[in-house]
């Protein structure tokens, strides 16, 4: 890969289209190239890396151009880690209203994740009280154990993502993998929970057709 290129080669480079590129400048998403004529400007490895992330976050992650500019805009910022996550979590989280939820919902998840520094606003917090509250709803009942289980895998997975932040070497690239690794993760997460429900059920039960 060549270091400085034209737009055109920008595009060859990712995959994606001139007026694709040309809309990511246009919103923000990408920066400006250096002007090298009136009408031209060259772009770099940073380009390629940054479209490859904006179509992570879009395409991957789900959010809406909207979203991912303000995720960008997060790292971009000489923000603390710690608010560059709230900005992905509340950006990636579905706004769950306090007042939908039940008590014993709530209370339920704050006995799992009792010692956690959460906000009562805290988006994961809301969103897990409404599983809670749903699974309810649904005649599964909520075993304690089961959610002690959870929330102990979330730690694992938690400190896991935060071991991997802190390779990184400075705060830009700390808070882009912070952001990136907000938003796929989920992704990552779920799609190896099918993998090991399959490798689990296997394990108990056998399946004569493997």
């Amino acid at each position: 890969m060549v270091s400085i290129m034209k737009i055109s080669e920008l595009s060859l480079e990712t995959g994606a289209s001139l007026a694709t590129i040309k809309y990511y400048l246009r919103e923000g998403l990408l920066p400006a190239g250096e002007r090298s004529a009136p009408n031209q400007a060259t772009y770099s490895k940073a380009h390629v890396r940054r479209i490859h992330m904006i179509r992570a976050l879009t395409d991957v992650g789900g959010l809406a151009v909207s979203d991912a500019k303000r995720v960008i805009d997060a790292i971009e910022s000489d923000l603390p880690l710690t608010r560059a996550f709230e900005i992905a979590q509340r950006t990636v989280s579905e706004q769950v209203d306090p007042e939908s939820l039940d008590d014993d919902a709530i209370s339920t998840i704050d006995s799992a994740i009792a010692g956690w520094a959460c906000e009562p606003t805290d988006p994961g917090r809301l969103a897990a009280a409404r599983v809670v509250m749903n699974f309810r709803k649904a005649g599964q009942g909520t075993d304690s154990g089961w959610l002690a289980s959870y929330a102990e895998a979330a730690q694992l997975v938690a400190k896991a993502d935060l071991d991997l932040v802190e390779t990184r070497p400075d705060l830009a690239s700390r808070a882009e993998t912070v952001v990136v690794g907000t938003v796929l993760g989920d992704a990552l997460f779920a799609a190896l929970r099918r993998s090991a429900q399959a490798a689990e059920s296997v394990r108990r039960y056998g399946d004569p057709e493997r």
